[in-house]
């Protein structure tokens, strides 16, 4: 069975898999389009490939195994049409998305941002804006495994944590969890409001002037997931009622430099930058190896989306 890595796992990990009765064949996204050795292979490891293969030419693909969390690359009707089981990175960047998030949090309140200006201008003036997060009530716009992952972290500052989901589903960590569309509570009374959700029509768009009218003056608001759940020309005009507003998505990426968000004091705007770690090869190399050797052995990945259509 042939599989082809878009992305190198490293030597121990590529002979893990090769032990495993694969034959690996390494290339490199930006190579594909040069190539048509490849598309005899059983399984595909990308990220963003989609646009730089021909679909049609593969003759024996039956497994595709993503290195994002996110699944809306991906050409569902191809998949759905070839019954190809699709896995996606499920936890590989929890740990280093939950450690951004609690920083985010505590530079929204500590006003890091004001403080590492005086530095630059070599000014001591002690700043008596500095509030508690302890005794917050923080919410999760999705209750996921980076959600969990935080909510787990974030106990240890005495917060109280609310989720909201599909069915307001119990979950580990959290206090109190909401449906979507019974979730007025959860906007009017949190203090911190972080945006996790996949990016699906049903999130499009969702925090716009109608949530951030529900919203708490003094509240803030993360937006760590998907850069579409935000309208950033409502979110423009409200950012005022905020303490502060932390980006580390956009709509579209880059974030225009005409976009007046790059100009306001409560606003901090990270370049997608939160799954960033030196352990996130290592993490997703398990995870792969785990899924294809369940595949070489039973047939069936460990972990797959089972319905591409929710966008998740």
């Amino acid at each position: 069975m042939k599989v082809v890595l878009n992305r190198d796992l490293g030597k121990e990990k590529i002979e893990e898999i090769s032990k495993l009765g694969y034959e690996v064949q390494l290339i490199e996204e930006r190579d594909l389009k040069k190539r048509d050795d490849y598309y005899d292979a059983d399984v595909w490891f990308t990220y963003k490939g989609f646009d730089k293969v021909d679909m049609s030419r593969w003759t024996k693909l039956k497994y595709i195994h993503l290195t994002s969390r996110g699944i809306d690359q991906v050409p569902n009707d191809y998949v759905k049409e070839h019954n190809i089981y699709l896995s996606n990175n499920t936890n590989g960047y929890a740990v280093p998305m939950a450690e951004s998030i609690i920083m985010y949090i505590l530079e929204v309140y500590k006003n890091s941002r004001e403080m590492f200006k005086k530095q630059d201008q070599a000014v001591w003036k002690m700043d008596t804006s500095w509030i508690e997060l302890a005794g917050k009530r923080v919410g999760f716009l999705g209750t996921g495994t980076i959600a969990q992952e935080t909510a787990k972290r974030l106990k240890a500052f005495d917060v109280e944590i609310w989720g909201v989901n599909t069915n307001a589903r119990a979950v580990d960590h959290f206090d109190r969890c909401f449906k979507l569309d019974d979730s007025d509570e959860f906007f009017r009374t949190c203090d911190v409001i972080i945006g996790l959700m996949p990016a699906t029509d049903k999130t499009m768009g969702l925090l716009d002037a109608n949530k951030f009218e529900l919203m708490k003056d003094g509240a803030s608001l993360l937006n760590i997931g998907r850069g579409n759940l935000v309208n950033e020309k409502d979110l423009e005009e409200y950012a005022k009622k905020f303490r502060g507003i932390v980006l580390d998505v956009v709509e579209q990426e880059p974030l225009s430099p005409d976009s007046g968000l790059w100009k306001m004091d409560n606003v901090i705007i990270s370049p997608h930058n939160s799954w960033v770690s030196e352990n996130n090869i290592a993490r997703l190399g398990n995870i792969v190896y785990r899924n294809l050797k369940s595949y070489i052995e039973t047939g069936r990945p460990e972990t797959l989306i089972e319905d591409i259509d929710k966008g998740y």
